[in-house]
């Protein structure tokens, strides 16, 4: 993983999100998510950065099960037929699109989690109305 990766992500994640202010973006202490490049985009775009403490397992819990998914649903699958890293990149942003955006989770209600950050957000928005 390296800085420009982690770039287009984060990117992709403000864009979706219609370039939201005072969010917190949690990540460990690898070198892409502390790099000069990486750190001055949240600061532009508001977004707060939060890292992990070093040797903290529970920060990483919910990550690994996500890296596990991927590695066993994407990378493991499709070992076989990759041509590149081109390839890799494009399945990689393909899983995520669809683990966010169409993916239903029962503990959520059965709606994507992009469907369950937006009808948060509209409830506080119906809510501020009514105030």
């Amino acid at each position: 993983m390296n800085t420009d990766m982690v770039m287009a992500a984060l990117n992709q994640a403000i864009a979706d999100r219609n370039n939201p202010k005072d969010v917190i973006h949690h990540s460990d202490r690898g070198v892409q998510y502390l790099s000069i490049r990486y750190t001055e985009k949240m600061a532009d775009s508001s977004v707060i950065a939060s890292v992990g403490t070093t040797g903290d397992s529970y920060d990483n819990a919910l990550a690994e099960t996500v890296n596990g998914l991927y590695k066993t649903k994407v990378i493991e699958y499709l070992k076989q037929q990759w041509q590149g890293v081109s390839e890799v990149e494009l399945a990689t942003l393909e899983w995520v699109d669809w683990s966010n955006k169409t993916r239903i989770h029962s503990t959520i209600g059965y709606v994507s989690p992009f469907e369950f950050e937006r009808r948060y957000y509209d409830s506080l928005t119906e809510s501020d109305k009514v105030a």
